[in-house]
Order: structure tokens, then sequence, then C-alpha cells
């Protein structure tokens, strides 16, 4: 057995009655993986433990028959008479906390939590100092064994501080979306097994109602009957839409949780995955630092923030920049930066949307200005800001570059066709089930030529298009890219076929960087912004 595996049972004795139970049930030891990685999906059928945080770990077990894999969350559980001491110390501590300073912060209210439950029991075997007011009001200590007391100290802390039933979804990093219908309906969106079924449950609807209450207090967006849908961000990033009341959502209250990334993936990162080639994104690097407009556009969970994140370092480090959301997604990694966010909440004089925003972001004339999700009015006014030599970046919901532009040029955008050609290149990314595996891909890159009267309407021109067949991405605009060629032309090029010769330098560094194991957000920034100042005496390594 794995070191690793034995310390982590030593240490969660929840996890090894489990393990123990696993190996009765079907003969069979689970495998633990400290780490996960894509290579997971090449096992027949999965049986792995890997942990995301003591005392909580996580089983994808997978079944030989059906072929799919569930989603267990193995954390401790209270016995029944551990409840029962659970709630008396849970009353406890809410008698004593209104005596207590309303704590400022996180840590602050994780420290009182603790001080209040450890004057509310004493552990077997030990001695607990009894204040003399609770000796006056004849208040009793609840008395707990060592193992209980970890246990409830864990239940506190999940319940007060974290999410509750689902801390250990929270936790994990292997998460995209967390999807909730009705008190046992829990699902997650995972980053290499897409789509499984979890056996996490809220236990009752009215425990479900009263999460969906802390939820929206959390974020400043309170549900009820009157008002059942909430969407807001947590203070960690992580957005959540909700849906309260079975009136309108007839299976039970539901949400869905799309979790934030800290850290962005890199550009590295994506080409190892095969989200992009290293070509691809050579071309969108050229493109980033000489100010064009770009569209990342598909449908949902496509990953078309994660490849704006990702491509943003291709940015001079000294560009000033805006980035206009709904919700906090985007994350520039440039220092001249300001953050927008719309307030669409309270009395309508005090609302703020992304049509307002970005006018204000015009006037603070940045070189970028990113939004967050083009969806209506404001899309004129990006256009507006792309005339006046603004280089502008969004997200957008089309799967083609075709549907792109006849949600553009139709209600409720409504940017005239001519118009069209200040956007330079959209981008179009799937998510795609090849061969029993869930990817994602960018299966085309499309620049935007102008509108022509007697073609009737506005010509495109696709420089990458992905290979279903293959999974590879085909450069068809080598020596024929009309983007690329007025990028030779602004840079004073003689012969503008020496601007794919460059291409080409840049797509070797981005190479080498997935060679040498170079996937880290920053570092590869760094490398990005090094080159930019000093050209190849930048690189760390050779080219």
């Amino acid at each position: 057995m794995d070191d690793k595996f034995e310390e982590a049972m030593k240490r969660n004795p929840h996890l090894a009655e489990y393990v123990e139970k696993c190996k009765k049930e079907s003969g069979v030891m689970p495998d633990f993986f400290p780490k996960l990685s894509r290579d997971i999906t090449d096992i027949p059928v999965i049986n792995i433990i890997y942990p995301v945080g003591d005392p909580i770990f996580i089983h994808l077990k997978g079944d030989k028959v059906s072929k799919k894999t569930a989603y267990i969350a193995v954390e401790p559980v209270l016995l029944p008479e551990e409840s029962k001491k659970y709630k008396l110390i849970m009353d406890s501590i809410l008698e004593k906390a209104a005596d207590e300073i309303v704590p400022e912060n996180e840590d602050q209210l994780r420290k009182l939590i603790m001080k209040l439950f450890n004057e509310s029991v004493q552990i077997q075997g030990s001695f607990a100092p009894t204040s003399f007011l609770d000796k006056l009001l004849g208040v009793k200590l609840v008395s707990l064994s060592q193992v209980e007391y970890d246990k409830i100290s864990y239940f506190l802390d999940r319940d007060i501080i974290g999410q509750g039933p689902i801390e250990p979804l929270i936790r994990d990093p292997y998460l995209e979306d967390i999807h909730s219908i009705g008190v046992s309906g829990v699902y997650i969106v995972h980053k290499i097994l897409a789509m499984l079924s979890t056996n996490l449950t809220f236990g009752t609807a009215e425990y479900l109602s009263h999460w969906l209450h802390t939820m929206g207090e959390r974020i400043g967006r309170p549900v009820s009957d009157a008002r059942p849908i909430i969407d807001g961000s947590l203070p960690d990033g992580t957005r959540i839409s909700a849906i309260y009341s079975t009136d309108v959502s007839r299976r039970g209250s539901s949400f869905t949780m799309r979790k934030f990334m800290e850290i962005p993936a890199s550009i590295p990162q994506l080409i190892k995955w095969g989200s992009v080639d290293a070509n691809l994104c050579a071309y969108l690097w050229l493109l980033l630092e000489n100010q064009m407009s770009i569209f990342f556009s598909g449908e949902t969970a496509s990953g078309k923030t994660t490849m704006l994140n990702a491509a943003l370092p291709f940015i001079n480090s000294r560009s000033k920049m805006y980035t206009v959301e709904d919700t906090a997604e985007v994350l520039p990694p440039q220092p001249a930066w300001q953050q927008l966010i719309t307030r669409l909440d309270g009395p309508v004089e005090s609302q703020v949307d992304t049509f307002t925003l970005l006018k204000v972001a015009l006037r603070s004339r940045p070189n970028y200005i990113i939004v967050g999700e083009i969806r209506g009015a404001e899309g004129a006014v990006a256009f507006q800001a792309m005339q006046t030599g603004h280089a502008v970046l969004a997200t957008f919901h089309a799967s083609s570059v075709k549907k792109l532009l006849q949600r553009l040029t139709g209600v409720p955008i409504n940017i005239p066709p001519t118009f069209a050609d200040n956007l330079n290149c959209a981008l179009i990314l799937q998510a795609i089930y090849r061969k029993g595996k869930y990817l994602r891909r960018c299966t085309s890159v499309d620049e935007i030529e102008g509108y022509l009267e007697e073609a009737g309407g506005v010509i495109t021109r696709g420089v990458f298009e992905w290979d279903f067949t293959n999974d590879r991405h085909r450069f068809r605009g080598m020596n024929n890219s009309f983007i690329l060629d007025r990028i030779a032309v602004k840079q004073g090029y003689d012969d503008k076929r020496l601007i794919y010769d460059e291409l080409s330098l840049r797509a070797k560094i981005l190479t080498r960087m997935v060679e040498e194991n170079i996937l880290d957000y920053y570092k590869v920034r760094d490398i990005i912004w090094a080159f930019q100042d000093r050209g190849l005496e930048g690189i760390p390594f050779e080219v």
C-alpha cells in the first residue's frame, strides 16, 4: 500500500473504515492518487481515492457493467448520539455568540466558533474550568471523546463557515460546475470525467431552503418566495445561480455553482491538453500584441473564459486594461487593470449595467477593454470602442462564426453589417465527446474581412480548423492570413511573408515550454513578457 495512503488513514479513521468496507464489498482496494491527471480516463474501471484536504477524500468508483463512474465524498459521519451532542453544542454556541463582538472576517469567525465550542464541551479524561456564571446558571458541559471532538469541530466549521453538505465539492480542485436539483440530486462536472452523480444530499427540503437563504445572505441577495431567483458570486469568486421555491422549480429548489479558478490555466497547459496547438496560440499572440479585437465564442461550458484568461499574458505588460463583467471571472495579469462589476439589484436609479460601465471605460482611454460576455445593447458600445481604436476582447454565445455574425447583426445587439470588420477575429470553442472522452477544443479561428455588398454579407476567412478524426488543428492561413498581413504592414515588414517566420518562432517558444513542462500561469507570463522586452535573450531555454 502507498505510504501516503497509510498516513492518510492513520490521520483519518473514517477513511480507514471506508476503505475496509470497500474491500469487503468488492474485494478490491481503491488506488490512492495524491493528484489526478488526464491519464485516468485510460483506466478501464476507475477505482481511485484522492484527497481534497483533511478530513475529506473523494472516491471515483467505476462500475464494470454500466461503465459509469460515481463520485463519492468520504467524510466523517455523525452517529445518532453524536448528532444529539452536535445539536446541543450548536445551541450553546448560538446562545453564547449573542454576547460576543461580531467578527469582521472569516478567520475571526473561525476563532470565535472554536472558542465558544471549547467553552461548551469537556473532553473525557481532561479538566475543563467552568465560569462562575455557568455554575450559577447550572450550565452543563457536553462530554466528548477525542474522536467526537474532532468530528464535531469539523461539522461546525463545515456548516457555519463552509458550504454545508457540499463542502467536499467546494474543496475539490478538479471540479468545474456543481448542479443540484432538489434535496438529493447533486451532480458535478469534473474537469477530467465530465458529468458525474454524487452521494451528497441536503437531507430535507427544509434544510435545503435554509441553505439557500444562507447563500443569498452571503452574496447580499436574499432569496424568498417573492424573489425566487438569485444570481451572484461567493467571496471566493464562485458563481451561484439559484431557483428557490417549488412553485418555480417543480422538482425542488435548485442551484448551479460555477467554480472560480484562482490561478488560470496557461497556454502551454491548454496546448498539452490538446485544446489548441502551438501555431494557433502563436497566431493569437501576434494578434493580441498588436491590439486586435477578438471574440471567444462557443456554447455554454466550452472553455471561452478559460481560453481568454490563458491568452491575456500575450498582451504587453504595460497595457492599460479594463474589464466589465456581471460576475468577476476575467483575470488580466497586467498591473494597470481596472475591474468593473455591474450592479443590478436595488432601485432602478442605483443599478449599473454593462452598457453604462462600457461607456465609463471608454472615457478612461484603456488599451484593451474586456467584456465578460456580450448579450445585448452593450455590444453596440463595444463596437464603438473598436471604431475609436480600442482593442476589445469578449466572450460570446455562438457555436460558429456564421451564428456569431447573425447574433451581432440581429436583435437586440443590432450591429450594422458594415461595422462587422471592426471585429478582427473569432475563436470558436466547443465541448466535445470523442471516443468516450470529454474534450474541449478550439474548433475554428475565423478572420472577419468586412462587408461586401456584391457577396450579400460579411466575408470571413478561416485560418484554423480542427480535424475531428485525427484530433489535430490545421493552419489554413499560412501565407494567406488577412489579419497577419495587416499586422505585417503595420510593423513595417518589407516582405509580408516574414510575419509567418515570426509566427513560427513564437510557436517554437510555446512548444518548448510544453516540452520543458513549464505550465504554471505566472511562469509562462514572465517568459512571454521577457521575450517581449528582450527578445530571445529573455528566454530561459534554447529555441
